[in-house]
């Protein structure tokens, strides 16, 4: 029975961009110079202010205080101070003192990292606050914090004493491989101006001995309110008592240094002759190249200067899929490729090009990113190239204009931090959406083209590679570039060969399914279907944002199934299918029929489910289930061109992973925290050898051949009467074959092999390294009892916030010691079967100090053991549940949170083919938790849920440099020497892995626990 009418009208794109009026303009038509939306003005003390009201989120406000002081400023002797200062802003001021600030910021639900947070740069000092509005005062309270920021910082002994050991983690923790290639292109690029000694850091010997007076000096010097702004944006009734607010906190506020001290420019020479540089990197994840070009930055005060902005966007858009293009051909000279220009200091930009290649490939990687951009300024883009850029930044303005009334608030923000600090205009989205839509349709490919210039070696050129060993040489890079010059000069570079594209992503349009089922879910406000297919799809429709639709299928059985014969075979079967084309196309191919569509489709293959996601708009939501369509449609068959490619990767990301002191650790952990399963073991060079693409494609082609195997879950902007009949033509009509494909019961699923060392086990891993580092992990098995599996559930992510925020307290606010602490729970492990006890591990991660890593194990241990014989005081209790609650809140507005709770309705073990049900059971447990939890009740969870007491049963492991003192601790051994992963080690990530991620360094104090 067809529950849905017959016809099938068509999904329009919305009119409401498309109806928007074109602009007349001159191009010298200057642009506004103050903010528009928003209030902005001056204090007689010289603090500007925005205030902007702003929905979303709902009842929180995003605040910041941006003040124009950096790194570049410091004194020879003062090298690091600016950050420190930052530091101690939230260790104590006149009114707070022992990190009182962070304790009330998330005693109201602003959580230390994600909600408060700073930065440091070589010019500027941010400091911003996410913070809930919906009580009285919290947000004058908020605004006074940032107040005491501005000028009552307190430099004492202690508290600097206190800071410096934090700080000193930073510090270290940047001293990685990735840290001193950034720090070396950095210095380079900024040789013979200040900027290339003033590294935000600072300097070790700084930190370590800087006086309390000379940190005092620095912060009376440059901290004066005449170069600050606040900011709020939030959801506020009204604007103006937010400005009042701003006046009653700063108003009265007087900065110590009369008159405002002058901020001074800083030169960056220019040069005309290239810097080359080798940079030999042992711990190097991989070979790169980076070619950075110099220019002075851009004022935009005209329509003039804006349309040579977007024709600048433009360019490295073109380039950027030239780049992607080539490094998916045969024998590609780089793995990936990427082009950008970004403002790095305030007197300069860089153009960027930067790729990561194979070892010994630095020389044709480079060969070939100059001969790309030589391309362009012989023969310029193609018509075509540039129709399709002109579609994509179409695209992305019309979906910034159509959700124009749902921005984040701290988007906004960052838009008005900018014009404070670089002085970008801000002119509302509603008016820069109609000077794209009349612009960039004029914007020829010559006048893109031009941009090619900027990347000349004579423009202040810097060309670096790095690698894990010396292959190439300095005159090796010089050769490059004469050669590659010469060929442009003689004009023997040949055009760009296009790509023939497909017109249509299906050809052939499937005969529509039916609907035999169809339910409504009033507890979520969502509606349910079963396809004729025996696909089923349940759909919740949303306002959050216009222009969203996301959606996620999964069917049980994944890699647990197989043998140890088959896994490593099969575990490659994403990456290989993903380069030769999913979908039916190849990547690069289908890069160009999606321009100017916002749909994006992706596969994976877990241990336990195969699963597809996607994100679109409402108008292109056709275009993305038609790539469900062939997902579904699609017989991958294997290609030796792109095998090579992916095994050419992988092998490079594996030869990475043994050069990082990290990967030994990690595979100790996983050796003594589980056991042995070959689905686990770190994968090897030599298992590449055993993969068998033609296998690896098949099994993949039967993950998503059967659609009665797949719950699909869409939330969004979807309307149901144009969008059902897309749903029934394109999933509905994914035939089912004859015979059930890969039909698994979720309660017969092979669970993964694992389990915890029954004693206590202590291990130190000593590795290579260039710099001393050392890393910390602390574990605890967990047991969660079947019977009350929904409430244990809210009660370790309770207990796992618990123990990171007073563990916290400890090793950083009371003995200064680390940067940051991560607490995770690990319950993946386990067959999503309905029944039985669930089994995992809690874990305690830090770095610090290697000569003083058992000193704070113990004292860590000593916290959590304070904790199973005491409890938390109310205090601790009020402000997890406060900070659960607002995250909660927050997520209740967004789609992708109401996307996953409705999956895990399906997923839950209480789902037995009622989703209301299921929904409703696992909110009554969320709230039966927060209502019960208490003192009391956290330390019978304590009890219960860890090992009680927690120093009769632990594992810690830390990581040690070779070289340390520090005398092998005796180990105990549960059994052999075995492997094993936190996760499903499947290896669909190895081309995504390998990008090596070399960015300019731009330093930032980011205390999330990432």
């Amino acid at each position: 029975m067809d529950l849905l009418p017959a016809e099938t009208p068509s999904l329009s794109r919305r009119q409401g961009f498309r109806s928007l009026k074109l602009v007349n303009i001159s191009m010298e038509q200057p642009l506004a110079n103050e903010p528009v939306g928003v209030d902005f003005g001056v204090l007689k003390n010289g603090l500007s202010y925005y205030v902007r009201c702003n929905p979303k989120p709902r009842m929180r406000a995003a605040l910041a205080l941006a003040v124009k002081v950096g790194s570049v400023l410091e004194e020879d002797e003062e090298r690091g101070v600016a950050h420190i200062v930052e530091h101690l802003a939230f260790s104590a001021t006149k009114k707070y003192t022992n990190h009182d600030i962070i304790k009330f910021l998330e005693s109201i639900g602003a959580e230390f990292g994600a909600c408060q947070n700073a930065l440091t740069s070589s010019d500027e000092t941010i400091f911003e606050l996410l913070v809930p509005v919906d009580k009285p005062n919290l947000l004058s309270q908020a605004i006074s914090v940032l107040a005491e920021f501005s000028t009552e910082v307190r430099v004492s002994a202690k508290d600097l004493e206190k800071e410096r050991g934090a700080v000193l983690e930073e510090y270290r923790g940047g001293r990685n491989a990735s840290g001193r290639m950034q720090d070396s292109h950095w210095m380079l690029m900024f040789e013979g101006s200040k900027y290339a000694e003033r590294l935000p850091i600072g300097l070790e010997k700084v930190i370590r001995n800087v006086t309390p007076q000379t940190v005092k000096r620095f912060y009376d010097k440059w901290y004066h309110l005449h170069n600050m702004a606040v900011i709020a944006v939030g959801d506020f009734s009204d604007s103006q008592s937010v400005v009042e607010l701003i006046k009653t906190h700063f108003g009265q506020k007087t900065s110590i240094s009369q008159p405002p001290p002058v901020i001074p420019e800083f030169d960056v020479p220019s040069h005309k002759e290239p810097r080359f540089s080798c940079f030999v990197e042992s711990e190097a994840a991989g070979s790169a190249v980076m070619i950075s070009c110099k220019i002075p930055v851009d004022e935009m005060k005209t329509v003039k200067q804006y349309r040579d902005s977007l024709a600048e966007a433009m360019f490295h858009c073109a380039l950027n899929q030239r780049f992607f293009k080539i490094s998916r051909r045969k024998d590609p000279p780089y793995f990936s490729c990427s082009s950008a220009a970004d403002v790095l200091v305030q007197p300069v930009k860089a153009y960027i090009m930067s790729s990561s290649c194979r070892e010994g490939g630095t020389v044709e990687a480079l060969e070939s990113m100059l001969m790309e951009v030589a391309r362009v300024m012989v023969h310029g883009f193609s018509d075509r190239e540039i129709s399709i850029v002109r579609a994509l930044m179409m695209s992305e303005i019309e979906s910034a204009f159509l959700e124009r009334d749902q921005m984040q608030s701290t988007s906004l923000r960052d838009e008005y931090l900018q014009h404070f600090l670089r002085n970008e205009p801000v002119v509302g989205i509603e008016y820069e959406a109609q000077l794209q839509k009349t612009i960039l349709p004029h914007i020829s490919s010559e006048e893109v083209s031009k941009f090619a210039k900027k990347f000349s070696a004579t423009c202040s050129c810097v060309v670096k590679i790095a690698e894990p060993h010396a292959h190439a040489t300095v005159e090796d890079l010089k050769s490059v570039v004469s050669k590659v010059k010469a060929l442009e000069d003689e004009g023997k570079i040949p055009r760009w060969d296009d790509e023939h594209i497909p017109e249509e992503i299906a050809l052939e349009k499937p005969t529509p399914g039916s609907v035999i089922e169809k339910s409504v879910c009033s507890g979520i406000a969502a509606t349910e279907l079963l396809l004729s297919n025996g696909m089923r799809i349940c759909y919740k429709r949303t306002d959050f944002l216009d222009d969203q639709i996301v959606f996620t299928g999964f069917a049980y059985g994944g890699l647990s199934e197989l043998s140890e014969s088959e896994y490593i075979s099969c575990s490659m079967g994403s990456t290989i299918s993903g380069e030769i084309g999913v979908f039916g196309y190849k990547p690069s191919v289908l890069m160009d029929m999606l321009a100017g569509k916002r749909a994006e489709v992706g596969a994976k293959v877990g241990a336990y489910m195969r699963t597809f996601s996607g994100d679109c708009s409402p108008s292109d939501l056709e275009t993305a289930l038609q790539l469900v369509y062939k997902l579904f449609s699609t017989n991958v068959e294997a290609r030796d061109e792109e095998v090579k490619l992916v095994m050419q990767m992988a092998e490079e990301t594996i030869r990475a992973q043994e050069r990082d002191p990290y990967t030994a650790f990690s595979n100790r952990v996983r050796e003594l925290n589980y056991g042995n399963s070959f689905f686990f073991r770190p994968i090897r060079i030599g298992d590449l050898k055993r993969v068998d693409p033609i296998r690896a494609c098949e099994y993949f082609n039967d993950c998503f051949k059967d659609p009665s195997t797949f719950t699909v879950v869409i939330v969004g902007n979807i309307d149901p009467d144009a969008s059902l009949p897309l749903i029934l033509q394109y999933l509905g009509g994914i035939p089912k074959p004859p015979e059930p494909v890969l039909h698994f019961s979720r309660d017969d699923l092979k669970g993964l092999p694992f389990k915890f060392p029954e004693t206590i086990v202590r291990e130190v891993v000593h590795s290579p390294m260039v710099e001393a580092q050392c890393s910390v992990q602390l574990a605890f098995p967990v047991l969660l009892k079947s019977a009350s599996m929904i409430e244990e559930i809210h009660f370790i992510g309770f207990l796992s916030k618990l123990l990171e925020t007073k563990i916290m307290q400890i090793l950083r606010f009371k003995h200064g010691q680390i940067y940051s602490v991560g607490v995770s729970v690990f319950i993946g492990g386990n067959k999503p079967s309905r029944t039985g006890d669930v089994r995992g591990d809690i874990s305690v991660n830090f770095s610090c100090d290697p000569d003083i890593s058992l000193k704070l194990v113990d004292l860590a241990l000593d916290e959590i053991s304070h904790l199973q014989e005491h409890g938390p005081v109310v205090e601790d209790i009020s402000a997890i549940l406060e900070i659960e609650q607002r995250a909660h809140e927050n997520g209740l507005q967004e789609n992708c949170f109401w996307l996953d709770r409705i999956l895990r309705s399906y997923q839950s073990r209480v789902y037995f083919g009622d989703l209301n049900a299921s929904f409703e059971i696992q909110d009554e447990g969320r709230i039966k938790v927060r209502k019960c939890l208490s003192p009391s009740t956290m330390l019978l969870a304590l009890q219960r849920i860890l090992p009680s007491p927690c120093k009769n049963q632990y594992t810690y492991v830390i990581l040690l440099p070779q070289t340390c003192r520090l005398s092998l601790l005796k180990s105990s051994w549960l059994s052999a020497s075995r492997g094993f992963s936190r996760d499903a080690k499947i290896f669909a990530g190895a081309a995504a892995a390998f990008v090596l991620a070399i960015t300019l360094w731009r330093f930032s104090r980011r205390a999330s626990k990432s």
